[in-house]
């Protein structure tokens, strides 16, 4: 069963984003709307450029939208994530998702938005 957890208050920051990170909201909307989605994730590596996935659930094989986006960025040689997005319906982040950003970039912020785009939260633990 994928792990699925609130976000704990403490986790959470008054969503206040950048035009980059709007961006990225942006990326992750277009991404979930492409292929009608569960969900829709963006990331930008350390030189700026950006990586989008969405949920995939196959007989063989389940990804969280952040673990795609994460996995496109080290694929093209990035090392480590200035900031992230996801888009989804869910009052919560995917663990393995959030997992994978902290892989490559610890502190950097993830956006939680709506599917209308508006960020709800910015998580950074």
């Amino acid at each position: 069963m994928r792990g699925r957890r609130r976000m704990p208050e403490a986790d959470l920051e008054q969503p206040a984003v950048d035009a980059e990170d709007g961006k990225l909201v942006t990326l992750a909307r277009a991404a979930r709307a492409r292929v009608g989605a569960v969900e829709g994730a963006a990331v930008r590596d350390q030189d700026g450029r950006t990586y989008t996935g969405v949920t995939v659930r196959l007989p063989s094989l389940t990804i969280a939208a952040l673990q795609l986006a994460v996995a496109s960025a080290v694929a093209a040689g990035g090392t480590r994530l200035e900031a992230a997005a996801v888009v989804t319906e869910a009052s919560t982040l995917d663990d393995l998702g959030r997992a994978a950003v902290r892989d490559l970039g610890m502190g950097a912020p993830i956006h939680v938005a709506s599917p209308a785009g508006q960020v709800l939260a910015t998580v950074r633990d």
